[in-house]
């Protein structure tokens, strides 16, 4: 059977080791599974080469450039990632694998693809059943720069297999499921091939920027996090890579000194004293100018960030101003050496020794004012001291090299509150930069992939477990955003009191309701009241349609804002307005939409907030200049007249304009009348607004046959039936929903609430 696009052989390679496929013969299982799910993801048929002989790949005696060439010819490699797979030796890794990279690399496609939704990913889409060594991944990274592995891997302390069909019987809250792991292999497959094939997709778990079809549509509007809120409500954790920094190494005083140390054009000037023999063995004073003339010189080698001071300089200097070589760095010799040498950081230490243990200590001093602003120690055995050494200047090193990248990230760190952990790897922290630049960029692909690297180098970087789980959750992929905040929530007992309560916050978020978020949140202002968490306790309250509490703490943010002289940005009045919305407060509403004008005249969210004010305030003439603008907008950004269409319909429902709401939402749904979200939110509307309850359920159970496992159908279907009389079959549907919906949803618990309460009075 030939692909979907001409000239390829197949749309799907299967490449996997014989050994992986032994005993209950787990990629055949996959395989049939795969094809199985294929079949209702797809409506062509689609061609998959898997090969089920029992050899390792084609049989040596075949010609294996005749015979795989023409197979390789695929639109998706997928290999089967196990301990055995990644083996340079074998057939699978020699003549499937890198052949295929080498291949597609120059074919018409290339390796990359556009994803429908704009990601970028790879062609090559690995299943991993097992976790892999270092050794191992380092290998995949050296063929290919973009993996995006769907996991097959059974959950268990002690235990390293494949998952099984079986094991989704198994209940664990951190379990993956077979069956949901295959549908993710085939959506994922599907993006791949509408990506080469050039073809729209609408709504594949990912959430459009504007037009929410897949959401319900009686839900409360969400807006993006504003940059500085990060940290606080999930988007992301630039501050707490920075907060991490200055965390990672005990002994730390005077955070204060950090920015001093580096200077405006980004170096810092260092001095390395001689270090002093505090040991009763005169035979150690050789090591006093050893291990300065090391450090030296391995500090030297390290990046271009350090300017450190050569040992010669540094013995004239002290030797023209009377000071001995090993004198103590006292406030006078601190400011000599600051002026003479230009200096802003001081590296002093001693040698002790007790009977074959040496010890080294080594501090990190301000030039300008000898306060000693870091502590390092290290233990060896006499008879190997220049490993210990190395190891020293390696721990000095990652220090100065962190704070120079912290200088360059342009945050004020006096202002910083130590909420977080990261791993004191420059690598992994430059990593975490990177992913953080990518994330308030809105790449969410690349933040997560600069995440993983950083996870390569430390399994247990708290801090990109929780940043790749808000990739996930911004993409609308809950799934996997929860997969990843129970990575980070399993490792919060290694974590200080309030970074575990920062970490309990993130799972209240996913697994918990809006009450547990805000316990957390009370809880951190006891142990911390300068963090700004009122934002974050209006979202909250928000998510439990408690609008004046919300307003509340908005109004608490701003004033800490204000206090703090920290830019607005459009997201701290969007969140404010919306409050003051839902609470009848139009005027106040205004005033503030009109100070955000002048900074952010063309902001989306504002916009329609502006629309809405003016119709609740019945200026027709402003309402319509704004409505005109909002609909400009939409077109700008390539919106469907559908999605206009529905857009304008909640500006018309939030200011109370039910007739016109209706109208707009019916024009959206005769202009794609196929589509089960335009279906959906007229049938929401219909039902909520107890305008007609019959229509309303005849089109819910439409769009049930156009997408049978939407959460927001059976809730709403649910309340339908419960506003007809029949609670027995509302409160089952709504049960379903409440088990299918990916986050918290207060409508449903009322709605739940309801139901139960009725079906136990008819009894």
């Amino acid at each position: 059977m030939p692909s979907l696009i001409p000239g390829y052989e197949y749309d799907i390679f299967i490449s996997y080791r014989q050994k992986d496929n032994k005993g209950d013969r787990w990629v055949s299982e996959f395989v049939e599974a795969l094809k199985t799910e294929l079949e209702s993801t797809f409506k062509e048929e689609i061609s998959i080469y898997f090969d089920i002989n029992p050899h390792d790949g084609l049989l040596e005696t075949h010609d294996v450039d005749a015979s795989l060439k023409e197979k390789l010819k695929c639109l998706v490699f997928i290999p089967v990632l196990s301990r055995t797979y990644c083996d340079p030796n074998s057939f699978a890794w020699k003549n499937e694998f890198e052949a295929f990279v080498e291949q597609a690399s120059k074919d018409q496609f290339g390796l990359k693809v556009i994803l429908p939704n704009g990601n970028i990913t790879s062609r090559i889409l690995p299943v991993r059943i097992h976790d892999l060594d270092p050794v191992d991944i380092s290998l995949l990274k050296s063929q290919v720069d973009i993996i995006h592995p769907v996991d097959f891997i059974y959950y268990s302390e002690g235990v390293n297999r494949p998952l099984r069909k079986n094991d989704d019987s198994v209940q664990g809250i951190k379990q993956l499921n077979y069956r949901d792991q295959v549908n993710k292999t085939s959506l994922a497959i599907r993006e791949i091939i509408l990506g080469l094939k050039g073809e729209p997709v609408r709504n594949e778990g990912i959430k459009p920027d504007i037009i929410e079809q897949g959401r319900e549509f009686y839900d409360l509007k969400k807006h993006s996090i504003p940059k500085k809120y990060m940290l606080l409500i999930g988007a992301g954790v630039m501050a707490m890579l920075i907060i991490a920094g200055i965390l990672l190494f005990s002994g730390l005083r005077g955070r204060n000194n950090l920015s001093g140390m580096v200077s405006k054009d980004g170096r810092i000037p260092l001095v390395v004293m001689p270090f002093q023999n505090m040991s009763n063995d005169t035979s150690l004073n050789i090591w006093q100018q050893g291990i300065q003339t090391i450090l030296i010189t391995n500090l030297s080698n390290s990046f271009e960030e350090l300017q450190v001071r050569q040992p010669e300089t540094i013995d004239k200097v002290l030797k023209n101003q009377g000071v001995i070589e090993d004198a103590a760095v006292t406030p006078s010799v601190a400011g000599l050496i600051s002026k003479k040498l230009q200096s802003n950081v001081i590296v002093q230490g001693s040698i002790k020794q007790s009977g074959n243990i040496m010890r080294f200590n080594a501090q990190l001093i301000d030039a300008k004012t000898a306060e000693v602003f870091k502590v390092f120690q290290i233990d060896g055995i006499a008879d190997s001291i220049l490993p210990v050494i190395d190891s020293l200047s390696d721990m000095i090193r990652e220090f100065l090299l962190i704070s120079v990248m912290k200088k360059g990230m342009g945050y004020d760190f006096k202002s910083l509150d130590k909420h977080f952990y990261l791993s004191n790897s420059p690598e992994a922290f430059r990593y975490g930069m990177y992913a953080d630049k990518a994330f308030r960029n809105g790449d969410m692909t690349a933040s997560r992939e600069w995440g993983l690297k950083a996870l390569e180098i430390d399994s247990n970087d708290v801090t990109s477990m929780r940043e790749i789980c808000y990739t996930y959750s911004n993409q609308g992929i809950f799934d996997m955003a929860k997969e990843w905040c129970l990575k980070a929530y399993n490792k919060r007992d290694q974590l200080t009191i309030i970074q575990k309560l920062w970490i309990e916050q993130t799972y209240a978020s996913f697994f918990q309701t809006p009450n547990e978020e805000l316990k957390c949140l009370n809880q951190i202002n006891q142990y911390d009241d300068q963090s700004n968490t009122y934002f974050m306790k209006g979202t909250a309250y928000t998510k439990l349609l408690q609008f004046d509490k919300a307003v509340t703490e908005f109004e608490k943010s701003q004033k800490y804002l204000q206090l703090h002289s920290e830019p607005w940005e459009p997201n701290d009045y969007s969140w404010l307005t919306l409050s003051y919305i839902k609470t009848g407060q139009y005027k106040k509403a205004k005033r503030m939409l009109k100070e955000a004008e002048e900074k952010f005249p063309d902001n989306i969210d504002l916009t329609e907030h502006k629309a809405i004010v003016s119709l609740c305030l019945k200026d027709t003439v402003e309402a319509n200049r704004y409505l005109e603008k909002y609909k400009s907008i939409l077109r700008d950004i390539s919106a469907s007249e559908a999605d206009v269409a529905v857009a304008l319909a909640n500006i018309y429902r939030e200011a109370g304009f039910l007739e016109k709401a209706e109208v707009y939402l019916r024009k959206a749904f005769s202009l794609e009348p196929e589509n089960w979200g335009r279906i959906n939110n007229l049938a929401i509307f219909l039902i909520d607004k107890n305008i007609n309850i019959e229509e309303g359920l005849r089109l819910i159970d439409k769009s049930l046959q156009l997408n049978p496992t939407r959460y927001s159908s059976f809730h709403w279907k649910g309340w339908g039936l419960y506003k007809l009389g029949n609670y027995d079959e509302a409160l089952k549907l709504i049960e379903k929903a409440d088990s299918l919906k990916p986050e918290y949803n207060h409508t449903i618990y009322l709605h739940l609430e309801a139901a139960k309460k009725a079906v136990a009075e008819k009894k």
